[in-house]
C-alpha cells in the first residue's frame, strides 16, 4: 500500500476543533484531545439547551401569570380556563409581559374576561 500523508487535512481538522474550543479554560483550549473532547460536550449541551430553554421560559411565563392571578383572587388555572371560555387568545409570553409591565391593562383583560364568562353562564 502506498503512504497517505494527511498534513493538509489532518491541520485543518484539528484547527477547526481548537477554533471552536477558543475562550475554554486551560488545556482545553490548547491540546487538541481534550479541546476535541470538550468541544463535543458543549455542543451535545448547546443542542439540548436549545430545547430545554423553550420549556424554562414557559415555566417562567406560567409563574409570573399565576403570581399576577392570584393578586385579583384567581389560580393560574382558574385565570386560564376563563380566559378560554372568554375566547381571548392571548399567549403566555404577553401575558406575562402585560403583568410585569402593564399591572392595568392585565387587571383590564381580566375584567373583559369576567364580564364574558358571566354573559355566557
Amino acid at each position: 500500500m502506498t503512504r497517505v500523508k494527511r498534513g493538509n487535512v489532518a491541520r485543518k481538522r484539528r484547527k477547526k476543533i481548537l477554533k471552536l474550543a477558543k475562550g475554554f479554560r486551560g488545556s482545553h483550549s490548547r491540546l487538541f484531545r481534550t479541546a476535541n473532547q470538550q468541544v463535543m460536550k458543549a455542543l451535545r449541551n448547546a443542542y439540548r439547551d436549545r430545547r430545554k430553554r423553550k420549556r424554562d421560559f414557559r415555566r417562567l411565563w406560567i409563574t409570573r401569570i399565576n403570581a399576577a392571578a392570584r393578586q385579583h383572587g384567581l389560580s393560574y388555572s382558574q385565570f386560564m380556563g376563563s380566559l378560554k371560555k372568554a375566547d381571548i387568545q392571548i399567549n403566555r409570553k404577553m401575558l406575562s409581559q402585560m403583568a410585569i409591565l402593564d399591572p392595568a391593562g392585565f387587571s383590564k383583560v381580566l375584567e373583559v374576561m369576567s364580564q364574558t364568562v358571566k354573559k355566557a353562564a
